[in-house]
């Protein structure tokens, strides 16, 4: 089989000749460009200047020489920023500072700062419907978004025979609306159901709806799977109750995913990243149109990778969850990882229905000798 062949007839759940793999297509299963720079080194692969692909998270793009040696078979393109915005990074004796083409600022401290974090939300002081129809919101259909991202996917479909997954312009609904609004605004919004708060789901709502109108068709029939984002679980249970969720998420997420799948122009599968424990959300992801679940969280309360595949495997496939990145990750033994890994292949991939990869990004305490271990295990485990 193809990497694409193979990744699709999983999707299908249906077993292909060997369980397909991911790194780096997405925001939410790449690796940190330091540890990224040490796995190069210990692979031999060339030196060369890191490009950073995602600067909040730290992220390294991952080039095709080491996703070629790893043999993955995935490929993304990346949300791209409109022709209007400029990205620049200030800092002060303490700090890093940066503001996105939405407003939102951020910061990372220079002594110890790994992540950058919200600073100011643009939308904290909104009072009205006015006052958020006035935001200067991006274009979801600028030419330099859409058109490099086009440019991307006719690349990937002519240099390789991989899986093509693109991602959003932007985070989710409930994500961006903490961040444009602040989590305590927000919160409160969807508690007391105001109309800024619902303005500002639907302004959301329909940004997403005009990037993937504008995109999809221009895209023919390189896409495989479009992806969205959004985070709704904690380490011990959802972020917002599930009739919250079922009254302000539900309805519009189904009408996106509806929409891409009418506007493509062949067969694409819905991904939805979502961290954390959101057990008890997945039956709502299936009915409102996603069919593949990233990660699964498997050090999160519910999230237990035998009890999932058996409850849910028919319904929905699980991208991810094939090694706990919170501990086994970077600070198990050579004998931790492989038990791991030999556990979560045993428990996600029977029928098919399941891309390996870790449980959200690997992070920057993870030793490339871990990672290798992991890698070399679902080799040796990857057949059907």
């Amino acid at each position: 089989m193809t990497s694409r062949e193979r990744v699709l007839t999983t999707l299908r759940h249906q077993e292909p000749d060997r369980i397909p793999s991911d790194l780096g297509s997405t925001g939410s299963t790449g690796i940190n460009a330091d540890t990224y720079v040490k796995l190069r080194k210990l692979l031999g692969l060339p030196e060369r200047e890191t490009v950073i692909r995602d600067t909040k998270q730290h992220l390294a793009l991952v080039e095709d020489d080491l996703l070629e040696r790893l043999e993955v078979d995935t490929r993304g393109v990346q949300r791209k920023s409109g022709s209007s915005y400029h990205f620049g990074l200030r800092e002060d004796a303490d700090a890093y500072f940066y503001t996105d083409e939405w407003g939102i600022t951020y910061t990372k401290p220079k002594d110890g700062g790994l992540y950058f974090d919200i600073v100011n939300s643009p939308l904290a002081d909104a009072r009205t419907v006015a006052d958020v129809a006035n935001h200067p919101w991006p274009d979801p259909v600028d030419e330099q978004r859409i058109g490099s991202s086009v440019t991307e996917a006719e690349r990937v479909a002519r240099e390789t025979d991989c899986c093509l997954v693109v991602g959003c312009m932007m985070a989710g609904l409930l994500e961006m609306g903490c961040w444009m609004r602040g989590f305590e605004n927000f919160y409160m919004d969807l508690a007391m159901g105001t109309a800024v708060g619902e303005a500002i789901l639907e302004k959301l709502t329909e940004i997403k709806l005009a990037y993937w109108g504008a995109l999809l068709p221009r895209l023919g029939g390189h896409v495989d799977i479009v992806r969205q984002g959004d985070d709704y679980g904690g380490q011990n249970g959802l972020l917002i109750s599930r009739d919250t969720y079922r009254k302000y998420f539900f309805p519009r997420y189904r009408t996106i995913f509806e929409f891409l799948k009418k506007t493509a122009e062949k067969e694409v599968f819905t991904f939805l990243h979502s961290c954390g424990s959101v057990r008890e959300l997945i039956p709502d992801f299936i009915e409102c149109g996603v069919d593949i679940l990233n990660p699964v969280q498997v050090a999160a309360a519910g999230m237990d990778t035998k009890e999932l595949k058996r409850e849910y495997g028919r319904d929905i496939a699980f991208w991810g969850g094939g090694v706990d990145t919170q501990h086994v990750l970077p600070r198990g033994s050579a004998e931790e990882v492989r038990d791991e890994v030999r556990r979560r292949i045993d428990d996600l991939s029977p029928g098919g229905g399941f891309v390996f990869g870790t449980v959200h990004n690997i992070q920057g305490d993870v030793p490339p000798e871990n990672i290798m271990t992991m890698w070399e295990t679902y080799c040796k485990l990857r057949d059907y």
